[in-house]
């Protein structure tokens, strides 16, 4: 077993626990204010609840790899990335206009049917969901601070994680800002800009951020933190793109979300980039970001993608970033823990790969 399998299988429970303890304190408190506040907090803990708790097992494996002797700081600092997971993706299906999330109704669509069921109706019960889902993420975002802010640790440490989890929020959200400008057409991104945002949104808050808490609880030295830092960026690009991959060709069963959201968004992803440069960008462009998109024009756009050599370029280009992983895990820049974390990860985001490459042929298939 890897040194990150083993983390989690140790202290994963007292994640649970932590986030267990401070959601229902939470909701105790919100009581006070009434059913539809315990409302809030319910699904934000359901959110927080449902999650893989991969960036909390990067966390302590990190820490772990280290042989870190700070784990109920590790402990705490793992549940707030959970938490801050959370927040992020309350206002990111807010702002792609999503309602739902693992396969079932997202936190801002339950509050909007609780509405409903209460007699508001229309443009107003759609204000309510708006306004639940602000409130909700910024609560989370509130509640990650307060998780990292109480951890027992050294005063350096602690301000460190303070000062990684600021920046991490900042870099996360101009990620963010730059993929709806892409996605509105109000910026033209090519293909070096796109991998940008991946790197400002994903890497930064579910591979270096979480990847550089766990070390610095371990006591790493700046060498292997700047180190670390590079592998979160290489990982978590190309995590996301293989995330967009299944975004397009992986059916809602699998992925617990919509395989026609980003079509409609119209976003400029690796894969529609390359897409743009080749001859199947007439049969896309259409369609790609039509609001009114509908499931039948979508599966042909999906189709009209897997025939073209767009799928296969972003599948070059993880593999590429994977390969430099292994590379300067084998060059040993990091201990032999910390390495056995990356390839833990490594494995995963090759899996995930394969996976997304069987659907991407069955959709050729149909296409014949």
């Amino acid at each position: 077993m890897t040194p990150l399998v083993l983390a989690r299988a140790r202290l994963d429970d007292q994640v649970v626990a932590v986030l267990d303890a401070v959601l229902a304190d939470a909701t105790t408190r919100a009581s006070v204010y009434g059913p539809r506040f315990v409302l809030l907090w319910n699904e934000i803990a359901r959110s927080v609840r449902g999650g893989k708790r991969f960036r909390s097992g990067l966390v302590l494996g990190a820490h772990d790899g280290l042989g870190g002797e700070h784990p109920s700081a590790a402990v705490a600092v793992a549940g707030a990335f959970e938490v801050l997971h959370t927040a992020f993706l309350i206002h990111d299906d807010l702002i792609d206009a999503d309602t739902m999330r693992r396969g079932e109704p997202n936190l801002a669509e339950t509050m909007r049917r609780d509405a409903t069921a209460d007699g508001l109706g229309g443009v107003s019960a759609d204000r309510w969901s708006i306004a639940s889902a602000v409130l909700a993420g910024d609560l989370a975002l509130a509640l990650a601070h307060r998780l990292v802010a109480g951890i027992d640790a050294p005063t350096h440490i602690r301000t460190a994680l303070t000062e990684l989890l600021d920046e991490t929020i900042l870099v996360s959200a101009a990620g963010e800002l730059l993929d709806t400008a892409c996605g509105l057409s109000l910026d033209q991104p090519d293909l070096q800009e796109s991998i940008r945002v991946a790197e400002s949104k994903t890497a930064m808050y579910s591979f270096r951020a979480p990847l550089r808490a766990g070390a610095v609880l371990g006591g790493a030295d700046a060498a292997t933190l700047a180190e670390l830092d590079e592998h979160g960026r290489l990982l978590g690009r190309a995590f996301q793109q293989v995330d967009d991959l299944l975004g397009v060709f992986a059916p809602e069963s699998e992925t617990g979300k919509s395989n026609t959201s980003d079509l409609r968004e119209g976003k400029r992803t690796p894969l529609i980039l390359h897409a743009a440069a080749l001859p199947v960008w007439e049969d896309l462009v259409a369609h790609l970001g039509r609001a009114d998109l509908d499931e039948l024009t979508a599966a042909g756009m999906r189709e009209a993608l897997a025939r073209s050599e767009a799928p296969g370029m972003v599948e070059h280009a993880v593999a590429a970033d994977l390969d430099e992983v292994r590379a300067r895990v084998a060059a040993g820049r990091l201990t032999e823990g910390l390495a056995g974390v990356v390839l833990a990860v490594v494995e995963q985001i090759d899996g995930a790969l394969a996976s997304v490459s069987v659907h991407i042929e069955e959709a050729r298939c149909r296409a014949r």
